[in-house]
């Protein structure tokens, strides 16, 4: 990351501690709610548009799942480009992400974050006050899938195999994809649920017996919210 990039985060962290008060009102809209990156794909794009009356200053980037690691410390193997940029009010940038083909898992897929922080201009009647624009910060996932992989990722959630053990509900997903659950239904009682890893397990704390039905609900490749019924073995 340049000079800029650094000095505009710090000037961002400093503003931010300073603040009294502020005013809050997000602008920017990213065009769907998770990217796929195909391995054999030269590059993949993203939108994002201004839907606010007023210019905004976005800066964009990856991140390997550290939420709280600045952009100048994270190696991640895409370029990102342009990685800061200013769009008008009802117009759209569009950010162009391409493979660095620094090696990665090839039996499975690999998660990353893509993070577009929005920094609205300056309200001129703010001069003299104590009130601050926020930056907003949105954060969506980046899923990087090697071409070839058995089986396909919007039907990966039916694999899941649901077992009882102990006080727990676990869930083994024995595919090679990151499936996002939300959450899970048993005798009409919801539980949160989340990302469960390729080839992995997760466990819920949940009253479930064997034989029993659960619904399942998550988010397949296009943003929309599926649910499956299932089982618990």
């Amino acid at each position: 990351m340049n000079k800029f990039s650094r000095l505009f985060l710090s000037g961002l962290s400093t503003s931010l501690l300073l603040a009294l008060s502020y005013v809050a009102s997000a602008s920017v809209v990213i065009t769907g709610t998770r990217v796929i990156y195909p391995s054999d794909a030269r590059e993949v794009s993203v939108k994002l548009s201004n839907k606010g009356k007023k210019p905004v200053l976005i800066q964009s980037w990856l991140d390997d799942g550290d939420v709280k690691a600045k952009p100048e410390t994270i190696h991640v193997p895409f370029i990102l480009t342009p990685p800061i940029n200013r769009v008008e009010p009802d117009k759209s940038q569009t950010l162009r992400i391409s493979y660095t083909g620094k090696p990665l898992s090839a039996d499975r897929e690999s998660i990353y974050w893509l993070n577009v922080l929005e920094i609205p201009a300056k309200n001129p009647l703010l001069k003299d006050s104590n009130l601050l624009q926020m930056a907003f910060r949105s954060r969506i996932k980046f899923f990087f899938r090697p071409v070839g992989l058995k089986g396909n990722a919007n039907d990966a959630a039916q694999e899941i195999v649901w077992k009882r053990k102990g006080q727990q509900l676990i869930a083994n997903n024995p595919t090679p994809y990151y499936i996002s659950l939300t959450s899970i239904v048993i005798n009409d009682k919801n539980t949160e649920a989340d990302t469960i890893a390729p080839f992995s397990e997760a466990s819920f704390t949940a009253a479930a017996n064997p034989g029993d039905k659960i619904k399942v609900n998550y988010i397949n490749d296009y943003g929309a919210s599926i649910s499956v019924d299932a089982q618990v073995n």
